[in-house]
């Protein structure tokens, strides 16, 4: 490691330290109207930022990016706007405790290539409202998009009384300095969003970090769905900025005896099942095979793109590619999360067998993260539910959008989701302000409640069985 990184890096560090004490002192009024100015700064841009980032990634479709810059700036606030995450945030003068809400410090938020201007605003607002000092790290590939927001968030937070560095951002460099910010001892959380790789080396830094895994989502269609609607909804995620959430469906799983039905509906509404040559040399160009990841070249990119890079023919204004396999795994190279307008299709003999290949599916680089069913039967969804190791089940929604929350549910909007202990995550929760501020107990005595205000001989006596010690002790409570 060079004398200049580590200068480098002490110096960014120190600036959000010093921001880091100064926006301690603010109050809630002053960190609301900082959160505000950003937010209506982020959302008056957020068609300009739309278009550079599809410009700059190739990924995606500008439109579609306008509304992640509503979810990651409007939605966003409107979550937060009213939360404390200042001074006192509760008191309860039964139990005469108080809870006090404080920074946590300075936040190294790492951004992904396939979301990054909508990303970065949505990591910026929720720092600030819990007065955290960020630093962006963008990926080099929207190192330009991530730096023009980062600009945009900062004048108008410094216009609104914001302190000095409250938002800074790392210029796109090598991944040794990036590891050598994410261990630096002033770093107080890193908000990690990315691949496997990323997020590993995130808690592998020796700092506190909220990172979030991989989704592989399963999409279970049962005999109770409303199957018309199902594939509609499925079409409107998976097509959703080509699918470059990680929330997007990536295999359809359903009975056979309604796959006829599903496969009917999916053609009628211009999507295209590839013949087994063309599932081949669709692999070879989505999947590298010496990972067994997808292929950076077919992320976010449309089906025609897709079909030429691969070299098949498939009808003008095809949505979707489908491929039905017959297993799952590395032998199935379609089996795996593909941001990008491709789904996987899989039938089974009974419920049992299908719900077994979600699973299946969800453990297949998943773990954690996401799932969704189509049904109208109450049972079959919460049977789903308790089987599935994911921190969203969503039900009859657009799995893309819904599980990013306040488009179709109440979920918090976020743009980071937790994936639990199954994607080595620290929470499934959607990740928002609330995540960003440690809890100070002030615990007042409480003499009449304590547990020494009983006689405690009973303890002492051998002879005594559990029932009879509990029974006293309760006596006197």
């Amino acid at each position: 490691m060079s004398d200049n990184l580590l200068e480098k890096a002490n110096e960014i560090l120190d600036k959000a330290q010093l921001a880091a004490a100064e926006f301690h002192q603010y109050n809630q009024e002053e960190t609301d109207r900082i959160v505000e100015a950003v937010f209506k700064a982020g959302f008056k841009n957020r068609v300009k930022l739309a278009k550079m980032a599809q410009e700059e990634t190739g990924m995606g479709i500008w439109e579609h990016k306008v509304i992640k810059n509503v979810l990651g700036t409007q939605l966003v606030y409107e979550s937060i706007r009213n939360e404390k995450t200042v001074g006192v945030i509760s008191s309860d003068p039964r139990t005469g405790i108080t809870e006090i809400a404080q920074p946590l410090g300075p936040i190294l938020a790492v951004i992904p290539v396939t979301n990054p201007t909508s990303t970065s605003m949505f990591k910026i607002l929720i720092c600030l409202k819990s007065r955290n000092p960020i630093i962006i790290s963008a990926h080099r590939g929207a190192a330009k998009s991530c730096a023009e927001t980062v600009r945009i968030c900062y004048e108008a937070a410094l216009e609104a009384g914001a302190p000095e560095d409250c938002i800074q951002m790392i210029s796109s460099g090598s991944r040794e300095f990036t590891q050598l910010i994410m261990g630096h001892p002033k770093i107080a959380l890193i908000l990690a969003t990315g691949g496997t790789g990323l997020v590993k080396a995130a808690y592998s830094s020796g700092n506190p970090a909220i990172g979030v895994g991989p989704g592989n989502v399963p999409v279970f269609i049962d005999e109770s769905a409303d199957i018309p609607f199902a594939v509609k909804n499925i079409i409107s995620s998976k097509t959703f900025d080509n699918g470059t959430i990680c929330a997007s469906e990536q295999a359809i799983v359903v009975m056979k005896t309604i796959e006829q039905k599903v496969r009917d509906e999916f053609e009628k509404q211009h999507c295209y099942f590839l013949d087994p040559e063309e599932i081949k040399k669709v692999e070879k160009i989505a999947i590298a095979e010496e990972s067994m990841s997808m292929s950076p070249g077919i992320v976010g990119q449309p089906v025609a793109v897709i079909a030429q890079k691969a070299g098949i023919d498939v009808p003008d204004g095809t949505k979707i590619l489908l491929a039905k396999l017959g297993g799952i795994g590395k032998e199935f190279p379609l089996s795996i999360e593909v941001l990008a307008p491709i789904l996987a299709f899989y039938s089974a003999d009974d419920y049992h067998t299908a719900v077994n290949m979600c699973i299946d599916l969800n453990y297949l680089g998943g773990i954690g993260h996401s799932a969704c069913i189509y049904a109208n039967d109450e049972k079959r969804i919460m049977e789903y539910a308790g089987l599935l190791n994911a921190g969203r089940i969503l039900v009859n929604t657009p799995t893309s959008q819904g599980a990013v929350g306040y488009f179709y549910n109440l979920l918090a909007p976020s743009l980071t989701l937790g994936c639990g202990t199954g994607g080595k995550n620290i929470t499934t929760e959607n990740i928002t302000a609330k995540n960003l501020i440690n809890i100070q107990r002030v615990s007042r005595r409480k003499p009449n409640e304590l547990w020494f205000s009983h006689d405690q001989s009973a303890y002492y006596d051998e002879s005594l069985s559990t029932d009879d010690i509990m029974k006293e002790y309760y006596k006197n409570h």
